[in-house]
């Protein structure tokens, strides 16, 4: 019993930390429009706030790599934390497009780790057979950042300006990393294995799985962000959507996931990560191209939006959850760090070349969404047949890593 209430504990401060995180890069994709009229910014520009904090969050996810599997969980994610509250309340006082990337390139050098550490002490804490469902907790946070921070930040920015969001956002984080402070575990026992990490770094070396999980990354990110930086202006100004109904799009589209996510994890304890990722990427597909591509007339918006985003979420808990099983449990947080830098560097990709395939009309449509939809359609297509590569590896132990993971968890 003392246990369950430990691990129910854990999860909830780990979903907390990810709340947070997740908050301060959501927030910001639909205040584009009104970043480029407060700070002059010209619409199609939008991608280059996102994309400034997953390149950071890429370059120190590289980094951490090196590193953050020297220290206790505990005391890195804290450090995470803190620069990631630095950073967003940067941004609440930026002065235009410059010191707001700069603002948004400091919460990425924290964020990023952040979210590594975070997935890190989950697979430390959480044994594989149940590690779908504890996921799927840990992830729902999305889907609470999306209905209650989402239409929060928008509604602050609409009475307040844009700065509120950052400096709520920022507050919060404060006292959500002070209580992972005080209310986590010393998580030590990853470097109980260092001793054996020679052995382990040989079994590593030259493995297929991490570099299928890396690309499966990859795909499935660029897919998402090609979408998610211009979504806010697509809807308001191809689709007619008015800004102050955005807020119902993120908390409908939020409350669904959160039921989805939670589904979708116990789901991929049941019948598998491939499986279930299926159900996402059929969603995904229709979506981009019904609602993207060659948009249906008469197709609501909330049901666009919606889509997406579930599509998205259930690809996402799918995937993590598979890729947690392939580090070794002594080098999780470098996996889960060169992970996060494919993912942000991905993301940041993804935006600046949204932001060079789109063009801003004179009545501020933005012109090629079509193509973004097409290229977004092959990317998750592909994603989903890495998924099965992985998947496959894993049950038929065809990977050594993979092999001795299971076997270090097993006796652990």
């Amino acid at each position: 019993m003392q246990n369950a209430r430990s691990e129910r504990t854990l999860l909830f401060l780990i979903a907390a930390v990810q709340f947070v995180n997740l908050l301060d890069f959501m927030v910001v994709m639909p205040l584009g429009p009104d970043f480029a009229v407060a700070l002059g910014i010209p619409m199609s520009d939008i991608g280059l706030i996102g994309g400034s904090y997953t390149a950071a969050a890429a370059v120190s996810g590289v980094a951490g790599a090196f590193f953050l599997d020297r220290f206790d969980r505990r005391s890195a994610l804290a450090v995470a934390m803190l620069g990631l509250v630095l950073g967003t309340a940067a941004g609440g006082l930026a002065t235009g497009l410059p010191s707001l990337l700069a603002a948004r390139v400091l919460a990425g050098a924290f964020g990023g780790p952040a979210t590594s550490i975070a997935f890190s002490i989950v697979a430390d804490a959480i044994p594989p057979e149940r590690r779908g469902k504890a996921m799927g907790v840990v992830m729902g946070a999305y889907s609470l950042a999306a209905v209650l921070g989402v239409p929060a930040g928008l509604e602050l920015a609409r009475r307040g300006g844009f700065q509120a969001p950052f400096f709520a956002v920022a507050a919060l984080g404060l006292a959500v990393a002070g209580l992972a402070l005080l209310l986590l575990p010393s998580m030590r026992g990853h470097l109980a294995g260092a001793r054996a990490r020679a052995e382990e770094n040989a079994l590593r070396e030259l493995r297929a799985l991490v570099l299928l999980s890396y690309a499966t990354t990859a795909a499935m990110t660029m897919a998402s962000f090609l979408v998610i930086p211009n979504i806010s202006a697509y809807v308001q100004h191809n689709l007619g959507y008015p800004r102050e109904r955005l807020g119902l799009l993120y908390l409908v589209g939020g409350a669904l996931t959160f039921v989805v996510m939670r589904t979708a994890g116990a789901l991929i304890d049941r019948i598998g990560a491939f499986r279930t990722s299926l159900v996402g990427a059929a969603t995904l597909v229709a979506v981009l191209y019904a609602g993207f591509h060659s948009y249906v007339p008469g197709l609501p918006v909330l049901v666009v939006f919606v889509a997406f985003m579930t599509g998205t979420a259930i690809r996402n808990i799918s995937h993590s959850t598979l890729a947690s099983k392939v580090p070794l449990p002594s080098e999780r947080a470098r996996f889960g760090s060169i992970q996060s830098a494919v993912d942000h560097l991905s993301s940041a990709l993804a935006a600046f070349l949204a932001a060079r395939m789109l063009h801003e009309l004179p009545d501020r449509r933005l012109d090629g969404m079509d193509a973004v939809a097409a290229l977004a359609i092959a990317l998750t297509l592909a994603s989903s047949c890495l998924i099965f590569l992985i998947e496959r590896h894993l049950a038929l132990g065809a990977s050594s890593s993979a092999g001795a993971a299971r076997a270090l968890e097993g006796r652990g």
